[in-house]
């Protein structure tokens, strides 16, 4: 009987999708037999288990579908090698209130200083969290937008676009674009805007973005859009990088 038990467990638990259960149930059972448990408690610690398995699950899952480059977390800062806005911005941005209010966020500076390891980091925390991110670059993003346009199935990577809880575009303004592309792009991001939160990564101060689009109308709306209500911090400073290689050639 006992041994039809263990069978009948194993079964249900494969057909309900139940790994953690499956994994736990005997070990639980003898936890519970040496401390005295309820039935209750014995349930719950399973039930407990089995939702902490699924939520580790998903956090992989959405780390994995956002697309990072490589893995940046926030602990791994030196936050007092950031640039002294990002420095006195951070803890509040960790609490991820941007992305639960749609807020996008600036992250304006000249290279090495942080920029995209903030980004990242932001990234990684917003999945912990059961946030979707989209992580990109500008020119990849370019290159989809046109690839689907050309493929006639644009509107579906709008949607998918729009839908995301939290988009980080690095690399904002590395190259330059030509009048179509500035428009395609304007137009993309215009589909967040005021409701779904975009963290903005890049080396130009706002008043040379005229260099990228050509169009000082068109920049001066992507500026606008972009910008209302939004988090800009100020990432001017010394190169971390610069100060990582010159430690290394002392060695």
């Amino acid at each position: 009987m006992e041994k039809n038990l263990s069978q009948d467990i194993i079964a249900y638990s494969k057909e309900l999708r139940l790994p953690a259960f499956r994994k736990y149930y005997e070990s639980a059972a003898a936890e519970a037999a040496r401390e005295s448990w309820t039935f209750e408690e014995y349930l719950h610690g399973l039930l407990q288990r089995e939702y902490e398995a699924r939520a580790e699950n998903r956090r992989k899952a959405l780390i994995r579908q956002a697309g990072f480059p490589q893995l940046k977390y926030l602990q791994d800062l030196i936050r007092e090698d950031l640039p002294r806005d990002a420095q006195q911005r951070l803890p509040e941005l960790e609490r991820l209130d941007f992305v639960r209010n749609g807020r996008n966020l600036i992250l304006a500076g000249n290279p090495g200083t942080g920029k995209t390891h903030i980004a990242l980091g932001l990234g990684i925390k917003a999945c912990s969290e059961g946030f979707r991110v989209l992580c990109t670059t500008v020119p990849r993003m370019l290159t989809q937008i046109r690839e689907s346009r050309s493929q006639k199935n644009l509107s579906r990577l709008e949607n998918r676009f729009e839908h995301y809880d939290l988009v980080i575009c690095d690399e904002f303004g590395y190259i330059s674009y030509d009048k179509e592309g500035a428009e395609l792009l304007f137009s993309h991001l215009s589909l967040r805007a005021g409701h779904k939160s975009t963290i903005i990564t890049t080396n130009l101060s706002f008043d040379r973005w005229p260099e990228i689009f050509g169009d000082p109308t068109l920049t001066a709306a992507m500026v606008d859009r972009l910008t209302h209500k939004a988090y800009l911090i100020n990432m001017s400073g010394p190169s971390h990088r610069v100060k990582e290689t010159r430690e290394w050639n002392k060695n």
